[in-house]
């Protein structure tokens, strides 16, 4: 079963084949940074209209790497939420109608549940049952995985996520836009200890995230220091550490709760030098092992879409001629 893969969850076109036999057969990614780094973020309008332009030719260069035509295809997976709405209905489109013109089944896919998967393309790959971190710009999860499709959240952010205090400190800190890696290179010439900055939420019970207060303490950090570069350096330098310290913190907490040795983290935060340093050696201590998607799929990507929807697929799961996208969709629905 080969299977084309959309994601235009957001500001990255990401296309890809996936072929359970062979693999990844050929993956594609334009991203638009360069486009929002003028506006310091995210604008939706130019990220829709930019998605319409490349959707096509993307595809078009990843069926040629693989050397396929629409006929060999037996599937289309689309991102069907959540994100942006403009963003995304443009893949969902682009995906339904192309598998209605070419006579296969087509499935939405759930961003956050690809990212989970996105291990799996990976060798080895981790088995059921593991925890999942996910940590990207929207979203901080921790999750249960017994198998595919079989999900329980046990802590997520109350506000901001992580990589939304990356870019927003990042901004603080007067560093371009996207904010994560760059303030993540200054932290390397930080000085450790000079600042200290809470942990939020680890003194009390639970598995649930907040960096809000933390982004507010780097505000008055930044406010009653005197702004040279190694000042800015050790800022960095703390607000990491905090950020990695939480996450460390709460994985513990939920490996040794639910007797999980397997931990796998995904999503763009988990490209973090720092963190996977500190979750490398936590899971050792534990006795355990840590999984990563390599890093070029950590960002959002159509491989793990592709991945994603083949496994849908092959449990008969298809979308109707009707289709839908969800700027907001929980990962494990609501009873």
């Amino acid at each position: 079963m080969r299977v084309l893969g959309i994601e235009t969850s957001c500001d990255e076109t990401g296309i890809a084949v996936f072929d359970p036999a062979r693999g990844l057969l050929a993956h594609a990614l334009h991203s638009q940074v360069d486009m929002h780094a003028t506006y310091g973020g995210v604008v939706p309008e130019l990220a829709s209209r930019d998605h319409i332009r490349r959707i096509i030719p993307l595809i078009r260069k990843v069926l040629d790497q693989a050397r396929l035509q629409p006929a060999d295809l037996d599937g289309i997976a689309y991102t069907a939420g959540p994100g942006l709405i403009g963003a995304l209905l443009v893949g969902a489109a682009v995906g339904r109608s192309l598998a209605y013109a070419w006579g296969i089944p087509a499935v939405g896919v759930h961003h956050m549940e690809a990212h989970l998967l996105a291990p799996m393309l990976e060798d080895p790959a981790p088995a059921f049952p593991f925890l999942a971190l996910l940590v990207s710009g929207g979203h901080t999860l921790l999750v249960k995985v017994s198998g595919f499709g079989d999900y329980e959240v046990l802590g997520e952010s109350q506000d901001d996520a992580a990589g939304e205090a990356f870019d927003k400190t990042a901004k603080l800190l007067g560093l371009g836009y996207p904010g994560g890696p760059v303030l993540s290179a200054l932290a390397e010439r930080g000085r450790s200890g000079r600042f200290q900055l809470p942990r939020p939420m680890t003194e009390r019970p639970g598995l649930d995230f907040s960096f809000s207060g933390l982004k507010t303490s780097v505000v008055n950090l930044v406010k009653s220091e005197a702004g040279d570069d190694q000042t800015r350096a050790d800022i960095a330098r703390a607000f990491v550490e905090a950020v990695v310290d939480t996450l460390v913190i709460k994985c513990r907490r939920a490996m040794e709760e639910f007797g999980l040795l397997t931990l796998v983290a995904a999503g763009g935060v988990s490209a973090n030098r720092q963190l996977r340093q500190s979750l490398g050696e936590m899971v050792r201590e534990a006795g355990g092992r840590v999984f990563y998607p390599r890093p070029e799929f950590c960002t959002d990507n159509g491989a793990m879409i592709a991945y994603a929807g083949y496994l849908h697929l092959r449990e008969g799961e298809t979308q109707p001629l009707s289709f839908e996208a969800w700027p907001r969709w929980p990962l494990v629905s609501e009873a």
